[in-house]
């Protein structure tokens, strides 16, 4: 099986010099990024270290998705973006468990073991409402194990699988969509515990309110797909 590790960025220049000499990029056959149209320099530091970037058509992390599987011929790719938030020494425990035959593999913040940047926080807004997501997608959908993350993006999955899931969403809401697809057609999923770090620079686009307001109506836009 032949392995991509794809790099999702959006004027990470800040962020990737204290991240990227961690990125085990060895564990894979091949790596690129694709980049949503940064002007910061990120693109110049990724191509200055060999790295080849694809330019998104337009913005979206669901576009990115898509993008970068019509990139690679890879049987697997693992999703990594660099900005501090998600731990690079998980990516190959992610590929090591497409080995073992799974279609999908997340890197879970919210299963024993693992951390989200809200648990240091008595209030933990942001990781209650995917609590509540996730637990909605698993009593719809869920026929497997139970799936403790379906939101993170920090995810290894097959390019055969990817195409079954068959998933249209352009932006943040590309990874729950993924997740529901995958518990409709009965994919195998599994999840490693990860750690959610602080972001290294940069401010994250996704706006509580309004990506929690697209989540609800793609949440109930699925309810009527097969």
């Amino acid at each position: 099986m032949t392995k991509a590790l794809v790099l999702l960025t959006f004027n990470e220049a800040e962020a990737l010099p204290k991240i990227f000499d961690r990125i085990p990029r060895a564990c894979a056959d091949e790596v690129f990024a694709v980049d949503g149209g940064s002007r910061d320099g990120t693109r110049e530091f990724l191509e200055a270290r060999g790295v080849r970037v694809v330019t998104q058509p337009r913005r979206g992390r669901g576009v990115a998705f898509r993008v970068a599987f019509e990139a690679t011929g890879a049987d697997a790719l693992c999703f990594f973006s660099p900005d501090g938030n998600e731990e690079p020494g998980d990516i190959p425990g992610l590929f090591s468990e497409m080995d073992r035959g799974w279609d999908m593999v997340i890197a879970s913040r919210m299963m024993r073991g693992a951390f989200n940047e809200e648990d240091v926080h008595w209030l933990r807004p942001r990781k209650w409402v995917n609590q509540a997501f996730t637990l909605a997608a698993n009593l719809l959908w869920n026929r497997g194990p139970y799936v403790t993350d379906t939101i993170n993006g920090f995810r290894a999955v097959r390019r055969a699988a990817f195409q079954a899931m068959a998933c249209d969403a352009d932006g943040f809401v590309i990874e729950y969509q993924m997740s529901i697809r995958a518990m409709k057609r009965a994919l195998k999923i599994t999840e490693l515990p990860t750690r959610e770090g602080q972001r290294l620079g940069g401010r994250s686009t996704a706006r509580s309110l309004p990506t929690g307001l697209l989540f609800l109506r793609f949440l109930w836009r699925e309810l009527w797909r097969l």
